[in-house]
């Protein structure tokens, strides 16, 4: 009974050092904007491979490009990962997404996230913005393609659309609410 009673205390603990410890973990060894720019274009390939891909990219105002959104979960949960808004194919600025979760979750995961700015509006907010934070200072549709859907009937008249990718494709039935966006010198 006693032992059960110090498990209990000591695992929320435990699972909080083990975050504490990825995060920092991946801070310290922040990337170069060279490595950045190379996962930006490798996403980009691969947004570009999915029918309609072109077409997003073309029309956006702007690309919030993360290629590398490392997730660290042990009952609590950190995620971080560092990109660039590119606007007219060219990058403007870096940025890093950060974001905390508390729940039945264990484990790691890498996935790349596109974050496309239909409207000069919403580019005009999200770069005015000291800190954004999804759902909170903006709304923002996470993409999910069924068989056949192509991805521009998916944007059509929506803001700010999002696209979230693993090394298997385009994933389902996520949510960015909570992620936070800030400016980073690369």
């Amino acid at each position: 009974m006693k032992t059960m009673h110090i498990i209990k205390r000591v695992f929320p603990l435990l699972c909080m050092v083990f975050v504490l410890m990825f995060c920092m973990e991946t801070c310290s060894y922040a990337v170069s904007a060279k490595d950045i720019n190379v996962g930006v274009s490798e996403s980009l390939r691969t947004l570009k491979g999915i029918k309609g891909g072109d077409d997003v990219i073309a029309k956006s105002k702007g690309l919030l490009v993360f290629p590398g959104v490392f997730k660290g979960a042990a009952g609590v949960g950190a995620e971080y990962g560092e990109g660039v808004l590119r606007i007219n194919d060219r990058t403007v600025d870096y940025y890093s997404t950060a974001a905390a979760s508390i729940g039945v979750q264990l484990g790691g995961s890498k996935r790349s996230v596109i974050i496309a700015f239909m409207t000069s509006d919403a580019l005009k907010n999200f770069q005015k913005s000291n800190g954004w934070k999804i759902g909170a200072d903006a709304t923002v549709a996470v993409i999910t393609l069924g068989a056949g859907t192509q991805i521009s009937s998916a944007v059509a008249n929506k803001p700010i659309v999002a696209f979230v990718f693993d090394e298997k494709g385009l994933m389902f039935d996520l949510s960015l609410n909570g992620a936070k966006v800030t400016k980073i010198k690369r």
